[in-house]
């Protein structure tokens, strides 16, 4: 038999908090049990299941938004479809890396500036960001 959770339950299962289950929820990445009459709401292993896939997803750069296109892709299993969301995303990744480096390296120019400065009462930086 499948075990069920409460949603304190599934929350710790999953490794997230309960507000988490609740706004997954409004976003439809999960489903909302019915409520028996007198009773709590109860999710499956599945339940469980799909919400570390979002939070595996989510830690590896996906979005929800694209995060709803995976989890359609677990029911038509299309590899393809998958495989290209996942090259978009290194694409996304590798263009901010360069970024970063770019913004690195204009940090580095202008820490350098500043270690220069000798005049306490004018900041390279500031100046710069004034500009």
């Amino acid at each position: 038999m499948d075990p069920t959770y409460t949603i304190g339950q599934l929350a710790v299962q999953a490794g997230v908090n309960v507000e988490t289950v609740r706004y997954y929820q409004r976003r439809k990445l999960i489903r909302e049990p019915e409520r028996p009459p007198g009773r709590t709401r109860r999710y499956s292993g599945i339940d469980a299941a799909r919400l570390r896939f979002i939070k595996q997803a989510q830690r590896m750069g996906f979005t929800l938004s694209e995060i709803e296109d995976l989890l359609a892709l677990l029911v038509s299993r299309s590899c393809s479809k998958t495989r290209s969301m996942a090259a978009d995303k290194i694409q996304f990744v590798d263009d901010r890396i360069r970024d970063l480096r770019k913004l690195r390296k204009g940090l580095v120019r202008l820490l350098a500036e500043c270690d220069a400065n000798t005049d306490e009462s004018q900041c390279p930086i500031i100046e710069r960001f004034a500009q």
